[in-house]
């Protein structure tokens, strides 16, 4: 378990480098890029259509700040599943080695998101502590947060991954998905715009729970309802322990699609 580990950090490493490989900035562009984009959300949002968050907010800024929070939740959920069809046929070398664990490959494509949502994250503090003068300690609970989703987002990889061998329409489909999962969760929106009647069927996407709750940790300080935590943490690991058992049995025909 321990050797498993060390590869999939080792291939996850292996997988950010790869991606900034030859530029110029290398690296550095995962911390550049985030810091572009709120940088562009600030102003459009605060100047150009003087948006607010929530009814009767009067925040500037707090339309951008919310709107970044959403959209690095979100970001990470589809980093993962627009990789995930294509995975297999990336690594078909690995795939002829009998020997290699194939269902360490999933893995890999989350350290790599979880990378970049951390940098994103960082650039949000930052902008905080600029706009506000403060970080809120309850910060550190992040990870802790996180983790439904991470298994979520695991077991979502698995089943992708494993799907996009035999069906190479999954890789057209994903963005289609991609995008209604953001419209169908509070990236542009806070859970309380809408009318009551609908705000528990948005509860129905992984990514509503994660975004609401990293908004009130990192932005209000406000730790979770541990009840609901656990509730989702549990709904993670199902997640993840069924898109493992899909990848495991499915993993047998690869050689001979590939």
């Amino acid at each position: 378990m321990k050797h498993y580990l060390y590869l999939i950090l080792q291939l996850g490493r292996r997988e950010v480098l790869s991606r900034y490989r030859g530029t110029v900035m290398g690296i550095f562009w995962s911390f550049i890029s985030p810091v572009v984009m709120l940088v562009v959300y600030t102003f459009v949002f605060s100047e150009v259509f003087k948006a607010r968050w929530g009814v009767g907010g009067t925040d500037k800024t707090a339309f951008a700040v919310n709107l970044f929070a959403g959209i690095i939740v979100h970001g990470f959920f589809a980093e993962c599943l627009s990789r995930s069809p294509t995975l297999m046929p990336q690594y078909v070398s690995y795939v002829k080695r009998v020997v290699f664990p194939l269902a360490i490959l999933p893995p890999v494509v989350v350290v790599s998101a979880l990378f970049h949502t951390f940098i994103s994250v960082l650039v949000l503090l930052i902008a905080h502590f600029v706009l506000y003068g403060f970080v809120h300690w309850q910060a550190l609970f992040l990870p802790l947060l996180m983790l439904p989703l991470v298994f979520v987002a695991l077991g979502c990889t698995w089943l992708l991954a494993a799907l996009g061998v035999f069906l190479r329409d999954i890789g057209q489909i994903m963005p289609v998905v991609i995008t209604i999962l953001m419209f169908m969760a509070p990236v542009f929106y806070p859970v309380s715009a809408l009318p009551e009647a609908y705000q528990g069927w948005l509860y129905l996407n992984p990514l509503t729970p994660a975004i609401e709750s990293a908004r009130a940790l990192l932005l209000q300080g406000e730790l979770p309802g541990w009840q609901g935590y656990f509730l989702y943490l549990a709904a993670g690991l199902a997640s993840a322990a069924l898109g493992w058992a899909f990848f495991e049995r499915a993993r047998k025909g690869f050689a001979d699609v590939l």
